[in-house]
């Protein structure tokens, strides 16, 4: 802050006001007068308006005995009209004082000028916050996406779409509840730290806890396998929204630490799992944008027309010339070599192989459908198809070349769970991090009996993908490395 902004600040506390208020009581806002009022005439006033509003002022123009301020709310903006006739001299000071990104507080009635503008006609203005760092300039400032991301706080001043993107993202998990809840759904919170991992092939955050002296997982699933305790524990549908952490890389479609939703549903299969899923992603589109019809990168989707169904092995076949069923890794490698697929050494395997020739193939998939048909080797949790069990009953969501949700029907027999879980561990100490830890209590539980159960979870991707935006560009305040001036 500099000299001037100090002296300012002196000069405002002089005139009797408190540039740091302790409240406004607004009655009504911005949105609600443009509204209210659109159908005023030009030069028409209506001095029985009794306005209360509060805001940000955006701009400062004029001089003298006439001031125009455009002032902005989290509803919209409007211009105030400051008659020196109208407010006290030392209100007056004040306004020779005030500057773009000072908040204040007006009381007033409604005017449209000459030229159309509709306006408050202040009575009464009053700080209640000086700004001691300027706003950056409209035309000027703010222009460097890592800036954005840093001082998120300025993007959502300079740019309100971005306010805009966050109440909808609000709206789009609001709707996914509501629309849980109302097919019978019982919201219920598990736990964030864990000592075993499980739900995903993801690799996992560690930290330590202090009071057990243990190092704990930050978890990778919304609570999936604590939501099938809860179905053996005699529930029959359960969800949680809530956050997930995986310690992976960066990309325009993943971050490591974001929102998920997962459901179980007892007595369901996957079959009557993607009817609700297809249900549930139409409402909450409709909820959230008003609409089914979405740009997306390349893609045009809609989500109102059918919705396919995709083979896993098929697509693969198709657009690799692999089939995945006789392959083996050392074919796989020379194909991912031969299709400049980058992979990790460390720990790959089969399984690896197989799902990284699966996500070249789904890049021209514009969807909406589902991915079914999936290979065991791939799916640790999932049940096996009575007639084909080398693949399982599982789902993906499809939309614009990506998977936007994982379901399937639940793997509820506990000697077969103990086989994979074994395979898994295998996995992880030949070097793979992301393969599912052993939990032997969960394989205990399991041996009470969990009923047939369909489970899907998906994140706040869903939502990036209909905004046609980068995950982080979804965030409220993604993470960044810290600065040099922050260490």
């Amino acid at each position: 802050m500099k000299k001037e902004d100090i002296d300012s600040l002196k000069e405002i506390k002089k005139l009797g006001f408190n540039p740091y208020a302790h409240k406004f009581e607004k009655n009504t806002d911005i949105s609600k007068i443009i509204e209210n009022y659109k159908k005023l005439k030009p030069d028409q006033k209506d001095e029985k308006a009794k306005l209360k509003i509060a805001g940000r002022i955006r701009s400062v123009r004029g001089h003298g005995k006439l001031y125009f301020f455009d002032l902005e709310d989290i509803s919209g903006k409007i211009q105030l009209y400051i008659d020196a006739k109208n407010i006290s001299k030392k209100e007056l000071m004040l306004v020779k004082l005030l500057h773009p990104g000072d908040i204040v507080g007006v009381q007033g009635s409604v005017v449209k000028t000459k030229r159309g503008e509709l306006s408050v006609l202040v009575k009464e203005i009053s700080i209640l916050t000086r700004a001691l760092t300027p706003l950056p300039t409209e035309w000027f400032g703010l222009k460097d996406q890592e800036t954005r991301y840093r001082k998120r706080y300025l993007d959502m001043i300079m740019h309100p779409e971005v306010r805009d993107m966050l109440i909808k993202k609000s709206i789009f998990w609001n709707s996914m509840r509501e629309f849980l809840i109302k097919k019978g759904f019982t919201e219920i919170d598990t736990p964030v730290l864990e000592n075993k991992t499980g739900g995903a092939d993801a690799k996992p955050f560690v930290t330590h806890h202090n009071a057990l002296d243990i190092d704990v997982y930050l978890r990778i699933s919304a609570g999936e396998l604590w939501q099938k305790r809860l179905m053996i524990g005699g529930f029959e549908k359960t969800f949680e929204i809530g956050r997930v952490f995986r310690n992976e890389g960066i990309s325009p479609e993943h971050a490591q630490d974001y929102k998920q939703m997962e459901f179980y549903w007892a007595y369901a299969d996957y079959e009557m799992g993607m009817n609700l899923v297809e249900e549930m992603i139409k409402y909450i589109a409709k909820e959230t944008f008003g609409t089914l019809k979405f740009k997306i990168g390349k893609f045009d989707v809609n989500l109102g027309k059918k919705w396919e169904k995709y083979d896993y092995a098929k697509e693969i076949k198709n657009k690799t010339k692999i089939d995945i069923n006789k392959t083996n890794l050392e074919k796989i490698k020379k194909k991912l070599k031969e299709l400049k697929i980058e992979y990790e050494e460390e720990g790959f395997n089969l399984a690896r192989g197989i799902d990284n020739l699966w996500k070249y193939c789904r890049k021209e998939i514009a969807g909406p459908g589902f991915l079914i048909n999936e290979p065991l080797v791939t799916s640790p949790l999932a049940k096996k198809k009575e007639k084909n069990p080398n693949i399982t009953e599982r789902f993906h969501v499809l939309i614009a070349g990506s998977e936007l949700g994982n379901g399937y029907s639940e793997l509820n027999d506990p000697v077969d769970q103990a086989e994979r879980f074994a395979e898994q561990k295998k996995l992880r100490e030949a070097g793979d991090e992301e393969a599912q830890m052993y939990d032997k209590d969960f394989v205990e539980a399991l041996e009470h009996g969990m009923p047939p159960t369909c489970g899907f979870g998906m994140s706040e991707r869903l939502f990036s993908f209909l905004m046609n935006k980068p995950i982080k560009e979804c965030q409220a305040f993604p993470l960044l490395r810290p600065t040099e001036k922050e260490d």
